[in-house]
């Protein structure tokens, strides 16, 4: 029971970070039926960006590791929340009316950018992540060790899934950006900006991944230029797995995948962790091939 229950803290612990990742590929999904491929990259910079601001400037600064820990955060937040945005003015928006193909064509394309371009500027090699902010102490809780990092991403990970869930859901711009979602150009004529929308789309998306790629790099204490194919490619399968366009099943698809690696990897081995995943995750779609909870239907706005 004790195994059981390490691996289950452990599986929600990566699952939480699959979930903010996902969030960000549901999201775009949601308002323009795009696959953002480039959304794992932005993650990747999120993480590199993190370890640079963590080694080089708040660490020198004095500061207490809690307050080094939060603004490592804001900042990356804001930087890679920018370049979402400047990606989608650049890459996305000229191709909008072009159909789909051209824009995942410009997705596949600033992935590449991106990639080559965090191996250019950190190198190719991996890289060792600043987790010396966080105490190492770790609570005994009927014989599960809960450390620092697992407790703070599981706390700031579910505070800021809740935290979209309900301003998506219970706020005028948020049932904006549900109107768009289901017929922009009605929604043009009843006078909501819907490039101001995208735009806010590509800043919250981006500003998630970003923070879940700190996550990454303090749970793991490593990073590589490659971390955002793999974990996009994660992250995307868990937004299909919850229903593509389905912000409360992006959360639990995440959750999900992260318990099913973990517990694969405690019981059967972890070389085959991710197979079995994806063989389990694959039996789930062929009964449910909306996912989880369902692709997100029209609404009466």
């Amino acid at each position: 029971m004790i195994m059981i229950g390490q691996q289950l803290l452990n599986g929600l612990t990566i699952g939480s970070i699959y979930a903010l990742i996902a969030l960000g590929y549901t999201m775009v999904y949601g308002v323009l039926k795009l696959i953002n491929f480039a959304h794992g990259d932005l993650f990747a910079v999120g993480a590199f960006l993190g370890s640079s601001v963590i080694l080089f400037g708040l660490s020198q600064a004095g500061l207490p590791s809690l307050i080094v820990l939060v603004l490592t955060l804001l900042l990356i937040a804001f930087f890679v929340a920018v370049l979402g945005v400047m990606i989608e003015r650049i890459a996305y928006r000229p191709v909008r009316s072009a159909g789909r193909l051209p824009a995942l064509v410009s997705a596949l394309g600033v992935s590449i950018v991106l990639q080559n371009g965090i191996m250019l500027i950190w190198g190719a090699r991996p890289r060792a992540f600043p987790s010396h902010i966080l105490p190492e102490y770790k609570w005994n809780v009927f014989g599960i060790l809960i450390s620092w990092t697992q407790l703070g991403i599981l706390l700031l990970s579910f505070l800021l899934m809740i935290s979209l869930y309900v301003f998506v859901q219970k706020t005028r711009t948020g049932a904006a950006l549900r109107a768009i979602a289901v017929d922009q150009q009605t929604a043009q004529l009843m006078g909501i900006h819907v490039n101001k929308l995208i735009r806010l789309v590509f800043i919250i998306g981006p500003a998630l991944g970003g923070i879940a790629g700190v996550m990454v790099g303090l749970y793991y204490g490593q990073i590589i230029f490659t971390m955002g194919w793999s974990y996009g490619l994660k992250a995307f399968t868990v937004a299909i797995l919850g229903g593509i366009g389905n912000i409360p099943g992006a959360m639990v698809g995440g959750l999900l995948l992260g318990v099913i690696e973990s517990l694969a990897a405690g019981y059967i081995s972890g070389n085959w962790k991710e197979v079995i995943s994806f063989i389990v995750l694959i039996l789930i779609l062929l009964v449910r091939p909306t996912g989880l909870l369902g692709e997100r239907v029209a609404e009466k706005i």
